[in-house]
This record gives C-alpha cells, structure tokens and sequence, in this order.
C-alpha cells in the first residue's frame, strides 16, 4: 500500500509485478482488491492499482466537483509522475472505463494502449444526461440518509447485475464486504462528480484514439455489448471481445476468459517503455 499526495488529496495505489507498466482502474463501489484474481495473471507486466477518489483507501473528500473527471485524469497523471512512469497500458471497468477513456483522449501521451470492459462514452441527449444526474443525486442523498450497508444491498440488486446470481456464495459476500468498507461520502460524490450524466459525451471524439484499443463486454450484459461494437467501430485501431454467458462484471463472472483476453491483448503489443 503506498499513498501519494495529489492536487490535494492522497490516493492509495497498490503495485504488484514487474515489466510493462499496466493500469487497472475498479468500478464504483470497486477498489484495488478488485483485481485481486489477476495479480500474477500478466507476466512481463507491473500492474499499478489505484483507489480511485471517494473508494478504497483514498481520500473522500466533501466537495463533489473534486471528483469530475478532469480531475481524474490529472490524478491519474500524477501518479504516473509519482512512479516515474511515461507511459502505461490502462484498464479500466464501467466506472474505471469511463475515467481510462477520458484519460486517453485527454492524455494521449501518457496511454500506449486501452482496454475498455463495459465502459460507456457517455450520454449524447442533453435531457437525458439531467435525468442521470438527478438519478445519481437522488441515489447519493440515499446513500447519506440510509447508510452504506442498506446501499450495498440494494447496488447488487440492479438488473444490470441480475447474471451474477449464478455466483458462488463466498464471491459475492467478498464484493460485498467491499462496498460495505466504502466511504459513505466518497460513494456519494462519486455518484455527484463522476456519474455518467456528469461526463461529457465522447462518442464524437473516438475517432482520435490512436493507440491499440481492446474493448470487452459481457455477452448477456446487450446494452454494454452494443455499446463496444459501436465504439469499437469508431476506434481505428481497435478490436471488440464479447464474453459468452458474462454480465456487466465479466472479469468477475468469467475470470479465465477475461484474464486470457487481456492476456491475448497485452502480448500483441510492443511493450510499452516505463
């Protein structure tokens, strides 16, 4: 565990591996112990996992626009600084795939290349990205009224998770657990500062990803899977993996396949220079 000061605030980053430098970004509710079933899954790879702001053993601070996305990308930047890393591979997942998207476009010098799983460039519609914002609102002012154990279990009983049912009893006591560790605040302007109705729409700018791009999604999560094929169409260099009998959370629900795709990946490339 190493926490580096940034604009700021400190992140909580955890570092396990050498070679290339890849970065793995968790989803909201998620931390660095996501990733705890690939720490030896890349070799020649030195994976940086991050807390994102408001998760895990970062800082949760009280002002919601310290977790906009341009914030993000300057933290993810300095902590690359940090480490002395030029340049880095980067995962991320839903809500880490939205922040690695627009760290790409926004810092193109710093990402040799991406992987998206179920990540979304945004909303295009004006009015619907105010109902998610107002959606994200309501749920934050939730979180903070009803405790972060009663929004733990309400999280995992979104539709977009139904497929993880199938899981054994001990994974989804672990995710849990980790949701209940969350910083209530933090959770809640995470929803405030980074949710997908606050972002901007990305979809017009894909077309400037140049670095090698490989986007995932569960077969059974369609929406997501869509959204992969249309980016991934937008995306010159890029290439589109739909896992067979996986949700929104394949890496969790399908761990083999998205540890060999990944793997796949990550060797057809030149390795990035740290």
């Amino acid at each position: 565990m190493t926490q580096i000061a940034t604009n700021g605030i400190e992140l909580n980053i955890e570092v396990a591996g050498d070679g290339a430098p890849l970065l793995l970004l968790h989803g909201f509710t998620g931390d660095t112990s996501s990733w705890a079933p690939f720490i030896n899954a890349w070799t020649g790879h030195r994976l940086i996992m991050v807390d994102i702001i408001g998760h895990g053993r970062s800082d949760s601070p009280a002002d919601p626009e310290r977790y906009s996305m341009a914030h993000a990308v300057a933290d993810l930047s300095a902590v690359l600084d940090a480490l002395s890393i030029d340049q880095t591979a980067v995962l991320g997942y839903s809500m880490g795939g939205r922040v690695a998207l627009h760290f790409a476009l926004d810092a193109p010098s710093r990402v040799s290349s991406l992987i998206l799983e179920s990540a979304s460039a945004g909303i295009e519609s004006a009015d619907e990205r105010q109902k998610r914002i107002e959606s994200d609102n309501a749920l934050a002012d939730d979180i903070e009224r009803d405790g972060i154990k009663a929004f733990a279990d309400r999280w995992q009983a979104i539709p977009l998770f139904a497929s993880q049912g199938r899981l054994p009893a001990y994974v989804l006591a672990g995710q849990r657990e980790r949701r209940i560790s969350q910083s209530p605040l933090g959770q809640a302007n995470s929803l405030r500062g980074m949710g997908t109705g606050r972002q901007a729409y990305l979809q017009p700018r894909l077309g400037e990803i140049s670095m090698p791009t490989l986007l995932l999604a569960g077969a059974l999560d369609t929406r997501y899977a869509d959204l992969a094929r249309e980016m991934g169409a937008l995306i010159a260099d890029s290439r589109v993996e739909i896992i067979p009998d996986a949700g929104h959370a394949a890496h969790l629900e399908k761990t083999d396949v998205f540890r060999e795709s990944v793997g796949r990946f990550l060797s057809s490339l030149v390795p990035a220079s740290a």
